[in-house]
């Protein structure tokens, strides 16, 4: 099979490679090998995917929305000491929103590692998060752009993705990846304030961004959105979170059929229960932190470096014949 005739069994397959290019990392972000790692076929160093990160319950804890990922307990392990590139993403351009903690700061070390220059999207109260990839960025020897600013609006998705095409000379890779998330027990309980907000976000976000940058994308190109495992089974207590994530499926898979008249390739990753700041920003219902994860089948939760393959696999040229799919990492819960 060439490399023109990908199937998205070979696209998990190069994600997979691309997770044998990190080092194992920690049960709780102490850089340590996961405990039961053991040596595979040819001596390669495996980790049992149950305990590569902690399986204990995360304490209750609460910040104002957005959160800081460095005030976390644990802090998200975002491969900042684990992600190792190997340039196969060499000379590329991408923009990342939300890229200052989480998934989506995952994906930006990933990519600079991988040899692209990065631009990262974030609310102007996450600038200390940022700051700390920015700096990952430019330690690869990486341009680094930081645009904060409040995409709720139209205007501000344009200029985002204005300033990113001038400061990188350019744009190939889209990540939108920045995402609202609030719990409510009840449906009278969200406000239509709280609804907006959600979609606007989420969703309007997605839309704008990509149609922004569509005529800087040359053939060859890739978007990556940000889905969820609620995009297919949505948690009752976050039914706006979940449509929009549905929504957001709906349009990766129809811009998909649109772009690639255009060489654009459009996929989605999609995230089952990850620690993030949107966990502790009013993610979850108060008292249920410590739940978090735990009903996974590998019995935890996941963190965000264990995304990055997905990221980087799907950007890849390797990639050409993947366009409209959704790879989900949801620790054996859920689809796709």
């Amino acid at each position: 099979m060439n490399d023109q005739s990908l199937s998205r069994r070979t696209v998990l397959g190069g994600a997979v490679l691309g997770a044998a290019a990190m080092a194992a990392p920690a049960g709780a972000q102490t850089g340590q090998p996961a405990a039961g790692a053991g040596a595979g076929a040819g001596g390669a160093r495996l980790a049992d995917p149950r305990s590569r990160y902690t399986r204990e319950p995360f304490p209750e804890q609460k910040q104002p929305w957005p959160g800081l990922q460095r005030e976390m307990t644990p802090v998200p392990d975002c491969g900042e000491t684990s992600y190792r590139g190997s340039g196969r993403l060499a000379g590329r351009r991408a923009l990342v929103t939300g890229g200052d903690s989480g998934i989506g700061r995952a994906a930006a070390i990933a990519f600079a590692r991988e040899g692209a220059d990065v631009a990262i999207n974030y609310h102007p109260d996450e600038e200390p998060d940022a700051q700390d990839v920015v700096r990952l960025i430019r330690e690869t020897g990486r341009k680094a752009v930081a645009l904060p600013a409040d995409i709720r609006t139209l205007d501000a998705c344009e200029d985002v993705v204005r300033r990113a095409v001038e400061a990188l000379g350019g744009l190939d890779l889209l990540v939108n990846n920045a995402a609202y998330q609030q719990s409510r027990a009840d449906m009278l309980d969200i406000s239509d304030e709280q609804f907006v907000r959600t979609f606007e976000t989420n969703v309007y976000h997605v839309f704008r961004f990509s149609k922004a940058a569509i005529p800087s994308l040359p053939p060859g190109s890739a978007i990556i959105n940000t889905v969820s495992v609620n995009s297919y089974d949505p948690g009752e207590e976050l039914i706006d979170y979940a449509a929009t994530k549905a929504a957001i499926l709906n349009l990766t898979k129809g811009m998909a059929k649109q772009l690639a008249r255009k060489g654009i390739r459009v996929n989605a990753v999609s995230p089952g229960p990850v620690w993030t700041p949107l966990q502790v920003a009013g993610g979850q219902l108060p008292g249920t932190m410590g739940e978090f994860g735990q009903d996974t089948p590998l019995g935890r939760a996941g963190q965000p470096a264990e995304l990055a393959p997905l990221f980087v696999a799907l950007a890849e040229d390797g990639a050409s014949f993947s366009t409209g799919t959704a790879v989900g990492a949801h620790g054996g819960k859920g689809n796709p």
